[in-house]
């Protein structure tokens, strides 16, 4: 009786009683059919229709005898596409279906106008009907924060060396970003005078804590909070109030207390309401977001900055030291406590290789860091286009980027094309390097520096940049990068470096010459640790030695029955240069150039009282970023311990000298160092 009466009052209105499904092109053409196919596949007993932008038309008149069950509709910000998603409303109202980039769907309903207004405007489909607590405290979609932690013993604490710990809000390790990359090889310079303890976050299931159990004496990890407030809804920036973690705090708390830790070290500006001594920013946070701001001039963006820069302006002043990555970050910041501790590369793991033939280029940058996607898009959509097809473009993404491509972009897929290889985390990149002709950042939003244009340097390799792409480097278009911030012009740039081998030749080696005058991680080392040193009253400074240290010298070397034995006139007939603190001579190291390029390292010695406190690394990196080349030492084969340190500050074994030493007779172990 029902079915009757339902099909005599449509007959009355004209319609057909039977509902159909009306789905609507309003969006790229792969990504129709895609939805589509899943609407014709959820619902198999309908007749279904296709709106497209050719057949639109007066669509209430084409659709006026059909009842409409359902209007699929693809929101996905194309301004073409506007007529069509009024047309769906104006055909059926209430029975929108929307999809947005994801193909994830919402029907859009009277009964959440706020959840159907995110949706449509981008928002994921597992975040729209976030609310912050501050306005529904009785929701069950909380922000779930961890309470545990675990510890990891590594090195032993040395009695009398200074502790420092280091608060990161992710994990170091795998070096897949430049950050980790960053904080690894600063931790690692640090082992070598201080103690150090690493406290981080982590959202890696099985944390790998042993490559950073070899320099730190602990190691403690939490679990990353499960963050559930919408993006707009705090004071703090939301990458601020996702790291406000309670049980760190109070484990922060207590692991300075328990340990004695003298110096915390705060890593990226979203930790700074942790409080420490030293906060490094990795990038001006402010000035990224101004740059986007500048870009979109919409009511979000103005926001994010104006949070951002309210919050950094307020953390930066209650630090006792502030790092940033380059002079230009500096002035950024205009505050008095801001010091300049750039960005490096390891020279003895990035070694110039030979160029093989190809036209092969690579852009290296980690999905996570949403302007690697920024510039990625930038490449692909406006100078990809403009290349020769027989031209390769190889990209290193890091881990999950399609996760990571799909929340900043909105879209489903990355772009296909054959001639792109898209990596995802990659442990070892220099085989990519190795294979590459150019090395391409084109960034287009960006603050601190680009740790993979130095690297790429370091490995002897052209690359063309975006001014944005090589900032605060010290680098001059034409000599040491070429420099494009036009899509025509940078693919003009790509076209003729690979065209002139010459050039991008002499390019590449400048760049490799300007990394190992300004960027080795030994050099760059010594600052920070200068840096702890003077937070924690440690002033030793390094300098050339004197005719009146000759006696301080001798009285290290009467105590040090390893090292060599001198007369007193020998010390200054080579490089002398000797350790002070407080006026007392407490270190030495005597170098001489054998042949140009070429240096010996022949005498090194730390008075007793103060071994162990990293001045014989910073007397050895003293020597080895003063002088770039090849240098040689001699050591015991007896003397474990300085050929582990020699080890670890680059040195490799690469012989032996039978009888080299005397009082006792010994053989010498010759060990190289390249810079």
């Amino acid at each position: 009786m029902k079915e009757r009466l339902k099909r005599f009052i449509f007959r009355l209105l004209g319609k057909d009683p039977q509902a159909v499904v009306v789905s609507f092109a309003s969006g790229p053409p792969e990504l129709v059919d895609r939805m589509f196919a899943e609407v014709q596949q959820l619902i198999p007993d309908r007749r279904h229709f296709l709106v497209t932008p050719e057949n639109a038309g007066n669509v209430r008149k084409q659709f006026r005898s059909y009842r409409i069950g359902l209007a699929p509709v693809l929101f996905t910000g194309e301004a073409q596409y506007r007529g069509l998603r009024r047309a769906a409303f104006f055909l059926a109202p209430f029975k929108i279906l929307a999809y947005n980039r994801r193909l994830e769907r919402h029907h859009l309903q009277l009964k959440s106008p706020i959840a159907a207004l995110l949706f449509v405007r981008g928002v994921a489909l597992d975040r729209i009907f976030l609310r912050p607590f501050w306005l529904v405290p009785w929701k069950r979609d909380r922000t779930v924060y961890p309470v545990s932690h675990q510890r990891h013993e590594g090195r032993a604490f040395t009695p009398g060396r200074r502790r420092v710990a280091v608060l990161t809000p992710y994990f170091p390790y795998p070096l897949s970003h430049g950050g980790a990359v960053r904080m690894y090889n600063l931790i690692r310079e640090m082992a070598g005078q201080f103690d150090v303890v690493l406290i981080s976050f982590t959202d890696q299931k099985n944390t790998e804590v042993a490559p950073l159990l070899e320099h730190c004496a602990r190691v403690v990890t939490m679990a990353k909070p499960r963050y559930r407030e919408p993006r707009w809804s705090t004071l703090t920036p939301p990458e601020v109030a996702e790291f406000r973690v309670p049980a760190m705090r109070k484990l922060v708390a207590s692991l300075r207390r328990e340990w004695d830790i003298d110096i915390l070290q705060v890593e990226y500006t979203a930790l700074a309401p942790y409080g420490g001594d030293i906060l490094v920013e990795h990038d001006v946070t402010f000035a990224l977001y101004r740059q986007i701001h500048e870009r979109e001039k919409s009511l979000r963006s103005a926001w994010d900055y104006w949070r951002w820069k309210r919050f950094e302006r307020h953390w930066i002043a209650r630090y006792r030291k502030v790092v940033v990555m380059s002079e230009e970050d500096r002035r950024l910041l205009g505050c008095a406590n801001a010091v300049t501790i750039p960005n490096g590369v390891d020279l003895t793991r990035f070694r110039p290789e030979h160029e093989r033939p190809g036209r092969r280029l690579l852009f290296i940058g980690s999905f996570r860091h949403f302007p690697n996607i920024v510039a990625f898009r930038f490449f692909v959509d406006q100078v990809w286009p403009l290349l020769n097809p027989e031209i390769r473009f190889s990209v290193v993404a890091g881990p999950d980027p399609l996760l990571y491509w799909r929340e900043h972009t909105g879209l489903l897929e990355l772009p296909a094309d054959q001639r792109i290889e898209l990596h995802g985390f990659v442990s070892d990149v220099r085989p990519l390097y190795i294979e590459c002709n150019l090395v391409l950042v084109p960034t287009l939003v960006s603050a601190g520096t680009n740790l993979k244009v130095l690297e790429a340097m370091a490995m002897q390799r052209a690359v063309v940049s975006t001014s944005s792409g090589c900032a605060g480097l010290g680098l001059t278009h034409g000599e040491n990068v070429w420099i494009s911030d036009d899509p025509a012009a940078f693919a003009s740039a790509i076209v003729e470096l690979l065209k002139n081998r010459e050039m991008r030749r002499r390019i590449a080696a400048a760049g490799r010459d300007h990394v190992e005058r300004h960027f080795g991680w030994a050099a760059i080392g010594g600052q920070e640790r200068t840096l702890i040193r003077q937070l924690t009253h440690q002033p030793f400074q390094l300098r050339p030695a004197t005719a009146d240290d000759v006696d301080q010298i001798w009285t290290i070397q009467e105590a040090a029955p390893e090292s060599s034995h001198w007369h007193r006139e020998d010390y200054l007939a080579f490089d002398c240069v000797v350790a002070e603190e407080d006026g007392r001579v407490i270190g030495f190291l005597v170098s001489r150039e054998t042949v140009p390029g070429e240096r010996e390292i022949l005498n090194i010695a730390v008075h007793p009282e103060f071994r162990r406190l990293g001045i014989a690394s910073d007397l050895i990196r003293r020597e080895l970023s003063a002088h770039s080349g090849e240098h040689f030492l001699e050591v015991r084969e007896s003397n474990q311990p300085a050929r582990n340190l020699y080890k670890h500050l680059g040195f490799r074994e690469v012989g032996v000298r039978p009888g080299y030493y005397e009082n006792p007779p010994e053989p010498g172990i010759v060990m190289r160092f390249f810079s």
